[in-house]
């Protein structure tokens, strides 16, 4: 199979899960909490809906192939080929109505993530990346799509760089006091964003994103995304970044070098 058929394939998938999701956007939907007793943790028929309309599809195309999703767990993780999917990624900014969440859609090939997109059904947007290169491309599901390669900027010093999390609230103890160090050198802070923080790493945009325990589906797809857009994503330890945890992308590696001497201490 070659990478012209993949991704074919996987824009089908961004297809299929944003038809699932987007009856459901800025609606009543219902939410359950999946971490009962910790933090909030939403999930909706949405997650779900988009989750079970991708694996069908992957089942029905590559029978041979692994999946791992968020809402419905692994199978033949061990896979040559095995897909990793998060079908709402920032459920907290859908359930809010806010446009700063994702479809995550990445590709693992003998255990290394090869090919990855991030779908913004809302907006149209699709941030698309096979660890060489980056594209954007927009227009939405039935309209002509635009098309741009994206590169992520250089920025080699912390008090010029603007550096994004997801919330200071997910940090704790000593994570969290890496957190500051990091914050209080840089240019500018932001908060939210999730996934979009990282495509817009790869758009030039954002120069560090700094992420705490993070799941394998919350990056797979994100690591050729911004590799390809010539960034950087590792662990806070330097190491590789695929099976999630405390995570740092940067967009120079000579920024990605200061900001892991920081999250060190």
């Amino acid at each position: 199979m070659t990478a012209v058929d993949f991704t074919a394939f996987v824009d089908k998938l961004g297809d299929a899960a944003s038809e699932a999701i987007l009856p459901f956007f800025r609606t009543a939907l219902g939410t359950e909490d999946k971490n009962s007793g910790g933090p909030f943790d939403p999930v909706t028929e949405a997650d779900r809906a988009a989750e079970v309309a991708m694996r069908r599809m992957i089942e029905s195309t590559f029978p041979a192939h692994g999946i791992v999703g968020e809402e419905f767990g692994e199978i033949r993780a061990d896979a040559e080929y095995v897909w990793v999917l998060d079908p709402i990624d920032g459920t907290k900014a859908f359930i809010s109505g806010l446009p700063t969440w994702g479809v995550l859609i990445g590709l693992m090939h003998k255990g290394r993530p090869t090919y990855g997109m991030m779908v913004q059904p809302f907006t149209g947007e699709r941030f698309i990346g096979d660890c060489e290169s980056t594209y954007w491309t927009g227009g939405g599901l039935g309209k002509r799509r635009e098309r741009r390669r994206l590169t992520a900027r250089h920025c080699g010093a912390l008090n010029m760089a603007t550096v994004m999390t997801t919330s200071p609230l997910l940090y704790a103890g000593a994570n969290l006091e890496a957190l500051r160090r990091l914050e209080a050198e840089a240019r500018l802070v932001r908060y939210g964003c999730d996934c979009y923080a990282f495509a817009m790493l790869a758009a030039g945009h954002v120069d560090c994103v700094v992420e705490t325990g993070l799941k394998s589906y919350d990056v797979v797809a994100l690591m050729p995304v911004v590799e390809g857009a010539g960034g950087i994503i590792t662990t806070w330890d330097g190491g590789n970044a695929a099976a999630g945890g405390d995570i740092l992308a940067s967009g120079d590696e000579r920024l990605h070098a200061l900001a892991l001497a920081r999250l060190k201490g």
